[in-house]
């Protein structure tokens, strides 16, 4: 008689495999996959958004949502998580996030449908 093996699954209590590396947003703490958030780097005195995740150096988290930054800087994270000592300018990131945040409430599904092949519903 031969036996066969259950699969073994990857991650204790089963389930799908995640979909990448997850991280904490320093500002809402909640755990979310790093393609949703946006890393921040220290350089210069002042927090600095790192979109392509290239910049040496330590790295904070945060949602693209100006809600987060506030929570963030309210409660002195940047520091903390940056490991920097004293006060952090965030400015820089300001801008960038509301920029950001700015641009995902103006998309339109016009310009998609504009570029598609018309047919003829007839």
């Amino acid at each position: 008689m031969v036996r066969h093996q259950e699969p073994v699954p990857a991650r204790p209590g089963g389930g799908p495999p995640r979909p990448g590396p997850v991280r904490t947003c320093v500002g809402c703490r909640s755990r979310v996959t790093e393609a949703e958030l946006l890393r921040v780097v220290f350089a210069d005195g002042a927090a600095v958004p790192d979109p392509r995740r290239r910049m040496p150096g330590r790295g904070a988290w945060v949602h693209p949502d100006p809600g987060c930054l506030a929570k963030a800087e309210k409660r002195r994270a940047f520091p903390r998580a940056l490991r920097v000592q004293g006060t952090v300018d965030v400015a820089g990131l300001w801008s960038e996030i509301t920029r950001i945040a700015g641009d995902v409430g103006t998309g339109s599904s016009r310009s998609v449908v504009k570029d598609r092949k018309q047919v003829d519903p007839s």
